[in-house]
């Protein structure tokens, strides 16, 4: 089968079209033939050695996508060869084929495009962890979006207005900011404007935001905090500038402000986490109430070129490998 495949770590030059075995499902494992694997910064910054987790070599990237079931591992029911799946496995997706365990599928709906499956798992149960579980966001309180117009931030944007909140989101440019709004974001922001603190106050009549979803990090981190409300919780979920953030702990006492990690890994090692977000999850994308926004699509062939294209902030919704 082809695959994507690192035996090195680095930039998209390590990454190497080859030949691989076609891969047998063994107890409590599936095999799908993949139509379409989610990209995620991720997955960047596991193929460049630079994750949260050790980029063990070699590596088939690719921690979420979607594809037909194709064998069935000892031990597993319930599944009809050629039924649409998506899967959370952490590694494996830029390949025409994948085993995962059956722990890992994500059901998906029916109406779905392989693309839309492939761009739901990571973003949306991301942003359910983190204003649900993390922040313990509630009706009306206001959530600010950072890089509203990628694929975690359209996905915060449906679930955060799902659950009652009212959305300010910031981007990078007019035309993510228009998708934005089209999502439900009440505010809209360019974040590059100098007087963007001074917008999200006026905004808010002075509150602050309750909740804001920070991916940015680096020199930015400190405006975030100041953006925050009395109570106000600043989630850490990505930190696309590589570039440290500094912070006085002590600040965060004034105002009784909270700084929260949020990762996705650790959650899908807790079933009972999982069940909850995926009953929350299902029945809003099966009414299309949430619907994952699929960006460019790139042949498998093409991921070097879909890799410089997501760190180059083109991006709109999810980028997607075909193979």
């Amino acid at each position: 089968m082809k695959a994507i495949q690192i035996t090195r770590t680095g930039g998209p030059e390590v990454l190497e079209l080859t030949q691989l075995p076609l891969p047998e499902p063994g107890p409590g494992q599936v095999r799908l033939k993949v139509e379409a694997a989610g990209l995620n910064y991720a997955d960047i910054l596991t193929v460049a050695g630079e994750y949260l987790a050790r980029t063990r070599l070699p590596l088939v990237p690719g921690m979420e996508f979607a594809g037909r079931v194709d064998a069935l591992g000892e031990g597993v029911g319930g599944l009809q060869e050629g039924q649409l799946v998506a899967a959370l496995a952490g590694q494996g997706g830029f390949a025409e084929y994948a085993v995962v365990p059956l722990r890992a599928l994500v059901p998906v709906p029916p109406g779905l495009s392989a693309p839309q499956a492939a761009a739901f798992p990571v973003s949306y149960y991301t942003a359910y962890f983190a204003l649900v579980t993390q922040a313990r966001a509630r009706p009306g309180e206001w959530v600010l979006v950072q890089a509203a117009g990628g694929a975690l931030g359209t996905a915060t944007v449906q679930v955060a207005r799902a659950l009652g909140l009212r959305v300010i989101a910031t981007a990078s440019t007019e035309a993510k900011l228009e998708l934005a709004r089209a999502l439900g974001a009440e505010v809209t922001l360019l974040g590059s404007r100098p007087d963007l603190l001074e917008a999200v106050r006026e905004a808010t009549g002075g509150h602050g935001v309750d909740v804001l979803v920070e991916v940015v990090g680096g020199a930015g981190f400190a405006q975030s905090l100041q953006m925050l409300a009395y109570r106000g919780r600043l989630l850490v979920v990505g930190s696309a500038s590589r570039e440290l953030a500094q912070m006085n702990p002590v600040s965060l006492m004034k105002r009784n402000q909270s700084v929260i990690g949020v990762w996705l890994t650790p959650f899908l090692a807790d079933p009972q986490a999982l069940q909850e977000a995926t009953a929350f999850l299902t029945p809003l994308l099966a009414s299309g109430a949430v619907r994952p926004v699929v960006g460019k699509v790139f042949a498998l062939e093409q991921a070097a070129e879909a890799f410089a294209y997501v760190t180059g902030r083109q991006s709109s919704g999810k980028v997607v490998l075909t193979p």
